[in-house]
């Protein structure tokens, strides 16, 4: 695995530390946190590559921690949770998470889960131009920011891949699968919602800039694609 800086908020320290250990055998960096009060100073203080997020916390939930944390910030959420129905799980991906983990989780499930997400991070950031224009649509792939007109749109890191992998390919309609694989570097296995809440969200965020514009257009029978801009 590659080395990265990993933020692990887990208010049980037996927990934390079996997360910790299984990240630093492997290579990476971790800073422990055991509350959502004490995971968001970190948070807002440090730039990690990737954060480990328990729901159930002191201080703050950690669904009021994504929320908070995706007002400015794209790396990767990782959700490991004792919450495991589809509500939670729906809610978390939602708000802004990557991905949901159940507790008890198996150890080289964790590992494997974090090295796709830093996976995927790496390589849209190298094969991918550095800046994609389309309309008043600005995308920079090395800042990882959006503009629409001017104005800075806050995505989170799947957000942000999914649109970018759509302005890359303006003329090409992508089924979910298609995104699903491209984004989340698995297998799909035909859960539509997992995709169409992610695109969901980015209509969202992108109307507020700019409320009469379409970015994103349904291909029906097929998934999606950019929109005429």
């Amino acid at each position: 695995m590659q080395k990265a800086n990993i933020l692990v908020v887990e208010d049980d320290p037996d927990i934390n530390r079996l997360l910790c250990t299984i990240l630093e055998g492997a290579g990476c960096l971790c800073r422990s946190a055991f509350s959502g009060s004490e995971g968001l100073l970190w948070a807002e203080k440090y730039d990690y590559d990737l954060v480990l997020l328990d729901l159930m916390l002191p201080g703050i939930s950690g669904e009021e921690f994504i929320t908070q944390i995706r007002r400015g910030r794209t790396m990767p959420i990782i959700v490991v949770s004792a919450k495991v129905g589809v509500d939670a799980r729906v809610t978390a991906l939602r708000l802004g998470a990557d991905d949901f983990i159940p507790k008890p989780f198996d150890n080289k499930e964790v590992l494997a889960r974090v090295e796709a997400q830093l996976r995927r991070v790496r390589e849209f950031s190298f094969q991918q131009p550095s800046r994609l224009t389309a309309g008043p649509l600005i995308i920079d792939r090395d800042a990882r920011t959006v503009t629409v007109d001017g104005t800075e749109v806050c995505l989170t890191a799947r957000e942000f891949d999914i649109l970018t992998l759509l302005a890359a390919n303006p003329r090409k309609a992508f089924s979910r699968a298609q995104i699903y694989e491209a984004v989340w570097g698995e297998e799909f296995l035909g859960d539509d919602n997992t995709v169409n809440v992610h695109v969901s969200k980015i209509r969202g965020k992108l109307a507020k800039a700019a409320p009469d514009r379409e970015f994103i257009s349904t291909v029906w029978g097929i998934g999606f694609k950019l929109a005429d801009l």
